[in-house]
């Protein structure tokens, strides 16, 4: 080889180590710009009752203008707007509460944008909190050709919103794909100068895969929006997102940290990015941050009232009890060493019959004192296992029956509506006699009836596919409950059913049944007298159907 050659490999090799020194120099500076920002964060959480402090002054200050006398409506309208705005993010029940009062104050003024702008945020308030039924309703009332066409993307944006939420909440995944449509209509209207698109277009780049098209429009947005601007935590926090679809995760990590910052400056209670922290931290094993944030996720959630929040949060407890149980092994580890210790200095001072003496019984003292200690473990961890089971078990009641609850709901106001209609109908074309002949009929409360046990039964053998079995098995030989041909379950089935769902009282399944309250007492004492088992543990069996096996045998 010649030593031109060489000169030049050595060059490129030269070159490579300077390349991959830089490398690591960046991802070392990058590191500790992270921890700076980490370290500033949890200096805030810490002092974030300051913030706090400053935002309830401000709302002191209005609520103080808004109890001043002689307003006129525009001031009322104004003061009410400001209070709403205020407490959007960070007491939505309060919220809520404003933008009721701005909804009456902008119908008094009979300003249309003001009135639609107001109906719109308290719609968006009510999806925050869980009011489904309530968000729904003022969404399906407001035509969006009847809107000023600066709210027609607030108007999509809600709308997409709702169904996200939804979506969520009943864990229908059918319900994001109808938002999905409602953020392309907003996208469809254009409105490339404002926050909604832009953000809109970053959420369907992020979800299409198309990242890299889109960091540069979020970067370019944090620039103008400024640290202290509450769409900075916003724009920060999709931009984390859009580093998680890449899989950077000290980048990740960074926008979450100053999307957080921005919302404790901001007393933004309504928030995502302590969530996302405390998933990060729990993932990578650092459960003290971890735990830290999900407190503070937590903590918002609770003070914000934002219900959907604290359904999302409820994954997050495993965090802390994982951290708990390090704990535990870490003091357990603590114990063994002591152990060791005493064992070895035992040892030690054997020839020391006395000295020995002494040392063996406090070991042994602590031996059974530990001994207790696991014990007592053992059963409380008992105890936190059928805890956990019973939860689970209310858990997935509560998740199937709000779904097909909204559904329901939804179904009926739809029959309601066409009756209404039907009714109109008939009003209109003056045939009093069918009219009459409609109101008089009971056919539609008895078919709706049915129908309305039909789906009860079929909810509730979804949750307990086996109570008709083990229900029969309680029973006595020949006592037992024999179901009609495609009957999922009778009316004395049902009042059991009713128990097992957590619903004791009798006037309750009486006002459900449709029946006497004589009528429940007497299927209840001739079932009891049919039971296989002592009649007093009868309905306390009932109650263990569907949770471990049940028989009389």
């Amino acid at each position: 080889m010649s030593q031109s050659s060489r000169t030049h490999i050595h060059y490129k090799l030269r070159l490579l180590f300077l390349l991959i020194g830089i490398i690591i120099g960046l991802s070392a500076c990058q590191k500790n710009e992270t921890q700076s920002l980490l370290d500033k964060l949890d200096y805030m959480i810490s002092n974030k009752k300051e913030y706090d402090s400053k935002k309830e002054e401000k709302i002191i200050k209005l609520k103080h203008m808004l109890n001043l006398t002689d307003l006129s409506n525009k001031q009322e309208h104004e003061l009410d707007s400001a209070l709403c705005r205020e407490y959007k993010k960070y007491q939505v029940d309060s919220a809520i509460h404003y933008a009721e009062l701005d909804v009456a104050a902008t119908k008094k003024l009979n300003n249309k944008r003001a009135f639609y702008y107001a109906y719109l945020q308290l719609a968006q308030l009510y999806t925050y909190t869980g009011m489904s039924v309530e968000a729904l309703q003022i969404l399906r009332s407001i035509q969006s050709s009847s809107l000023p066409r600066d709210l027609v993307p607030l108007y999509y944006d809600i709308f997409h919103k709702y169904y996200d939420y939804y979506a969520y909440i009943t864990n229908h995944k059918c319900y994001f794909d109808i938002g999905a449509k409602y953020s392309d209509s907003l996208l469809a209207l254009k409105d490339t100068a404002s926050f909604l698109y832009k953000i809109s277009l970053s959420g369907k780049y992020v979800n299409t895969n198309k990242v890299k098209t889109i960091i540069p429009l979020l970067k370019r947005m944090l620039v103008e929006f400024g640290k202290d601007s509450p769409l900075y935590a916003e724009t920060a926090y999709m931009t984390g997102v859009a580093y998680s679809r890449i899989h950077n995760r000290e980048l990740e990590k960074k926008y979450y940290i100053l999307s957080a910052i921005a919302d404790i400056k901001n007393c933004t209670k309504e928030n995502l990015s302590f969530q996302s922290l405390a998933e990060m931290f729990y993932e990578s094993g650092e459960l003290s941050r971890a735990s830290r944030y999900t407190q503070a996720a937590n903590e918002d959630a609770i003070f914000c009232s934002t219900r959907f929040r604290m359904l999302q949060m409820s994954k997050f407890y495993s965090i802390i009890n994982s951290s708990h149980k390090i704990k535990e092994e870490k003091s357990k580890g603590k114990l063994q060493v002591y152990l060791i210790l005493i064992s070895i200095l035992s040892t030690i001072l054997a020839l020391l019959f006395i000295y020995t003496y002494k040392q063996f019984r406090k070991l042994s003292r602590t031996k059974e004192k530990l001994s207790a200690s696991i014990q007592q473990l053992a059963l409380l961890n008992d105890k936190l296992n059928n805890i956990n089971e019973q939860l689970s078990e209310a858990n997935a009641v509560k998740e199937q029956y709000i779904g097909q609850f909204f559904d329901i709901c939804s179904l009926y106001i739809d029959k309601i509506d066409e009756y209404r209609k039907s009714m109109k109908r008939l009003v209109q074309d003056r045939a009093y006699d069918e009219l009459y002949d409609k109101l008089k009929s009971t056919s539609m409360t008895e078919n709706e009836l049915d129908d309305l046990y039909h789906k009860f039964d079929a909810i509730f053998l979804k949750l307990y596919p086996t109570f008709v079995t083990d229900f029969n098995s309680l029973l006595e030989p020949g006592k037992q409950i024999t179901l009609k041909p495609r009957e999922l379950l009778n009316k004395e089935l049902r009042i059991y059913a009713l128990l097992r769902l957590g619903i004791a009282d009798c006037y309750k399944v009486a006002s459900f049944l449709r029946c006497s309250l004589s009528t429940v007492y007497n299927y209840k004492t001739k079932i009891r007298n049919n039971a296989a088992v002592p009649k007093d543990d009868f309905e306390k069996m009932i109650m263990n159907i569907g949770t471990k096996h049940v028989s009389a045998k």
